[in-house]
């Protein structure tokens, strides 16, 4: 009966370097026992294995057919657990191993693209994953452990809950955006107040809370209806074709394509708070990228 519980890793480190040297003695001075002890453990091996696994020599020993066959698992088994002992070395240090990071889609349009492109650079060995869903789902799946990291907003149902760690990472104010030769095109800034009689291009469906909703309403006047486009490429081109106006996230400022114009709004209006939410014990990995992610503000000046 053959107990493989007996080769245990240090068994085998042993067993692999009376292999590799040939001798119990030289086996026994590079780990640091007596060779008796090396003996009285190989020959345990050997019981556990059901027969010799070395000729003994006049000089040395060999290995026997058996010992061979287990030689070649044991070398296969140490080299796993070594590259499995770098691997977690690796990800306990935040240089290895794979970052899930989650998004909402404003998010991804610079925010989080351009904090994966400089970490790529600084952390290379690190795997990176991107998911983009709104901020509810982005946070169930952090909490079932499929995403390491979810960058999230408060926006249109307040901050989700859950537990975990939440880190703010900045407010995102509100942009109007403008075909080019609209009137107030060429104004510093925009009263919203003055676009009271505009049509509006919205994505939600109706009767859903918006921040466009929000905003108008603390100014005063409930807006026009429009078209509603639910991607933002389409809402760009209803605005530059002057089908209506609308509001963009700071941002998606980036996103916007030339001839049309952002400009700031004068009062103060609801924001949208953006956060990064990661799990009790973040990976290290994922801790570096929100500290990144809190640069990105110093690391781009304002698009408007």
């Amino acid at each position: 009966m053959h107990d493989v519980n007996a080769f245990d890793t240090a068994a085998l480190r042993l067993f692999d370097e009376v292999a590799r040297g040939g001798s119990f003695t030289a086996a026994a001075e590079l780990l640091g026992q007596t060779q008796s002890a090396v003996s009285r453990r190989v020959a345990a091996l050997e019981r556990a294995a059901g027969g010799p696994l070395f000729e003994r020599l006049p000089r040395g020993v060999r290995l026997t057919p058996a010992g061979a066959a287990l030689h070649r698992h044991a070398t296969a088994v140490l080299d796993r657990l070594d590259r499995a002992g770098e691997e977690l070395a690796a990800i306990h240090g935040g240089s290895g191993g794979t970052l899930r990071v989650g998004a909402f889609a404003t998010a991804n349009a610079e925010l989080v693209p351009a904090t994966l492109s400089r970490f790529a650079d600084r952390r290379p060995g690190v795997e990176l994953r991107l998911v983009e869903a709104l901020s509810p789902r982005l946070t169930e799946r952090l909490q079932a452990g499929a995403l390491d990291l979810a960058v999230i907003s408060d926006y249109p149902a307040g901050l989700p809950g859950g537990g975990g760690r939440v880190v703010h990472l900045r407010d995102d104010r509100l942009l109007v955006c403008l075909p080019h030769g609209h009137r107030l095109a060429g104004e510093d800034a925009v009263d919203l107040r003055e676009l009271a009689g505009e049509r509006w291009i919205e994505a939600a469906p109706r009767g859903q809370p918006t921040l466009l909703a929000a905003a108008c309403a603390a100014a005063g006047f409930t807006p026009r209806g429009g078209l509603r486009v639910a991607e933002w490429s389409g809402k760009f081109g209803c605005v530059a074709a002057g089908l209506g106006v609308t509001l963009v996230p700071e941002l998606a400022a980036r996103a916007v394509p030339a001839g049309l114009v952002l400009r700031p709004l004068r009062d103060e209006l609801p924001v949208r708070k953006v956060y990064a939410a990661l799990p009790e014990a973040p990976l290290p990995a994922a801790l570096e990228f929100v500290r990144m992610l809190k640069e990105w503000e110093a690391c781009t000046a304002s698009p408007t």
